[in-house]
């Protein structure tokens, strides 16, 4: 089971965090903020506020908003290939 060890807050909605699998890298999360859950979290203050939950293994949010674990890596992962596909 993947499981979020440890994430930490970089700039605008990007997300450093590390997955017990020994993965780690960024997250962008700025597409990610869409229907009532997550709206609130577009405000920059709102979203700086997370935790890695002890019961989610996941970043969670005070409005109770979380992601699972298992869509971060996808979504860091599918990033960084994309990232490495750009054209310089």
């Amino acid at each position: 089971m993947i499981e979020v060890v440890f994430a930490e807050y970089l700039d605008g909605y990007r997300i450093h965090v590390a997955f017990n699998n020994g993965q780690e890298g960024d997250v962008d999360l700025k597409d990610a903020l869409w229907g009532p859950m997550f709206e609130p979290l577009r405000d920059m203050a709102a979203f700086r506020r997370f935790r890695v939950s002890d019961v989610l293994h996941s970043i969670q949010w005070e409005n109770n908003a979380d992601l699972a674990p298992e869509g971060l890596l996808k979504r860091m992962l599918d990033q960084r290939k994309s990232a490495v596909l750009e054209p310089r």
